[in-house]
C-alpha cells in the first residue's frame, strides 16, 4: 500500500513539482492550496478512512499560513501525524516557531528531490 502524504501550498507550480517528485518516488499525494483547504480535505480523507502519512505544508499562504495550520492540525484526530515545512523561511525565530507549533521537520526552498524524500523517509518510517 503507497503511503499517502498531503502537500499544501499557494503555488501551484511549487505543487506540481512536489507532487510530481513525490509520486515518481511510490507516493500517493493529495493536494491543497492553503491551509483552510488542507482541513477540510483532512476532514475528507478522515470521513473516507484514507490514512495519512505526512503532511508538507508550506509557511506563507492566503486565508490560513502554515503555523496556524500546524496548530489546527495537532488539535484533530491528526496530532501525531509528522508535519514537515518546506518554505522560503529560514530565520531562526520563525524555524522555533514553527516546532512550538507541531512541526516535524523544516526545509527551506528551493528543494532539492534526494533531500526532501531522505527527510520524509526520515519522518515515516522511524515511527
Amino acid at each position: 500500500m503507497q503511503k499517502h502524504i498531503m502537500v499544501v501550498d499557494d503555488s501551484p507550480t511549487i505543487r506540481s513539482s512536489v507532487a510530481f517528485c513525490l509520486r515518481n518516488a511510490g507516493y500517493e499525494v493529495d493536494e491543497a492550496k492553503d491551509g483552510q483547504d488542507a482541513l477540510e480535505r483532512l476532514d475528507v480523507l478522515k470521513e473516507a478512512g484514507t490514512p495519512l502519512a505526512l503532511i508538507l505544508t508550506d509557511i506563507n499562504m492566503p486565508r490560513m499560513d502554515g503555523l496556524t495550520f500546524i496548530g489546527k492540525v495537532k488539535a484533530t484526530a491528526f496530532r501525531y501525524l509528522p508535519i514537515l515545512v518546506l518554505t522560503t523561511e529560514g530565520e531562526q525565530g520563525m524555524i522555533d516557531r514553527g516546532k512550538v507549533a507541531g512541526a516535524s521537520g523544516w526545509l527551506i526552498k528551493p528543494f532539492h528531490p534526494e533531500q526532501l524524500l531522505w527527510a520524509i523517509r526520515k519522518l515515516i518510517y522511524t515511527k
